[in-house]
């Protein structure tokens, strides 16, 4: 991933917050912010049938999160796997929200059980995937819940994520190690 991306994504999803008229450290209503780029969010089985699903979900677990589709007359559409769990599906949309928003387009086809998807290149994926855990994770709660001394879990039920996304935030974004040393500074422990 390119040097500076990371900072970068902070700054875009709190843009996005303000724009949504949140404070810095609330995470977004997934829809609402779907609705505000103008993207329709479908469950896959409206279109494919929950058969289909499933029958993919076993010929290769977790192939298919969600995808978005960009069709004529400027209409996105972004597409969710219901065989996920709520948060995962949460997570899944706003990945495909990060792709609208950093202005990614398509450009590899991969063929999975006879299916062809269509995907972005691997750095454009991990761009999308770091956006997404930005968006729904803003880098000031994970400071309030570093400084708090709050557990894991907490933020991940707070935010509504899962609890590895919330453990691979607060272990990525830098903010527990702000925490200790404002801890030390103070001369007091962590809890």
């Amino acid at each position: 991933m390119r040097r500076g991306f990371k900072s970068e994504a902070e700054r875009l999803a709190d843009r996005v917050r303000t724009q949504l008229g949140l404070r810095s450290d609330a995470p977004p209503d997934i829809r609402k912010l779907a609705a505000h780029l103008r993207v329709e969010v479908i469950d896959a089985q409206e279109l494919v049938g929950m058969d289909s699903l499933r029958e993919l979900e076993s010929v290769q677990p977790g192939a298919f999160p969600a995808a978005t589709f960009h069709l004529p007359g400027g209409r996105t559409v972004a597409v969710y796997n219901p065989c996920n769990e709520p948060a995962r599906t949460k997570s899944d949309i706003a990945h495909e929200l990060a792709h609208v928003l950093l202005g990614h387009e398509v450009r590899e086809v991969q063929q999975i059980g006879g299916h062809a998807f269509f995907t972005c290149n691997p750095e454009q994926e991990e761009k999308a995937n770091w956006l997404a855990d930005c968006l729904l994770l803003p880098r000031q709660l994970l400071l309030r819940h570093a400084y708090a001394g709050a557990d894991t879990k907490a933020l991940a039920d707070t935010a509504g994520v899962s609890l590895p996304m919330a453990r691979f935030r607060l272990n990525t974004s830098g903010v527990l190690l702000q925490a200790r040393r404002a801890w030390a500074t103070r001369g007091g422990k962590e809890s």
